[in-house]
């Protein structure tokens, strides 16, 4: 915690507020013989809250549970066992691995999210040369791409597109 008040990431004045009575828990990867327990609190929390009848863990989805490392920690557990519970149909609540995130899946949807970006941003300087940099009016880019002139601004901030190099200059 002293890391983060030095690096300016957290309040110093509320880090004493809230030190009142420092409690030190380790994360859920080192304190598997919790998970169980934890498993029948969700299970028994969603399924009331969807309507549904208390659900059984098989064992070898409970072995599955307790060997993964949780890097998202109890709020990673508690959501998947809530997703469990809303699609599972029979009594035994199981764990699809997909569910389970890794390092994997996180740098496919990163390399996703950039090749998105790029995407988006070829559409959006392809609109705005053909318009000649105007973003709005009845000639703009934003009508072009039929989409609000306002949801464009922040677009071409966002991908830190220099709209006045599509300009002409007049002669």
């Amino acid at each position: 915690m002293s890391a983060a008040i030095a690096g300016a990431g957290f309040r110093e004045d509320l880090f004493y507020r809230l030190n009142v009575f420092p409690l030190e828990v380790p994360p859920l990867r080192e304190r598997t013989a919790d998970i169980p327990l934890l498993v029948r609190y969700f299970i028994e929390r969603y399924a009331r809250k969807a309507g549904k009848s208390s659900r059984r863990v098989n064992k070898r989805t409970l072995e599955r549970l307790q060997s993964y490392p949780w890097p998202g920690n109890v709020r990673e557990l508690q959501n998947v066992i809530e997703r469990s519970v809303i699609l599972c149909d029979t009594d035994e609540l199981s764990v699809d691995e997909s569910w389970l995130s890794t390092k994997t899946a996180i740098d496919s949807r990163l390399k996703l999210s950039s090749s998105l970006a790029l995407h988006e941003k070829a559409i959006v300087e392809d609109a705005l040369r053909a318009t000649r940099g105007r973003v709005f009016g009845p000639l703009g880019a934003a009508v072009r791409l039929g989409i609000p002139r306002s949801t464009l601004e922040s677009k071409i901030r966002a991908l830190k597109i220099n709209k006045s190099r599509f300009r002409v200059k007049a002669s």
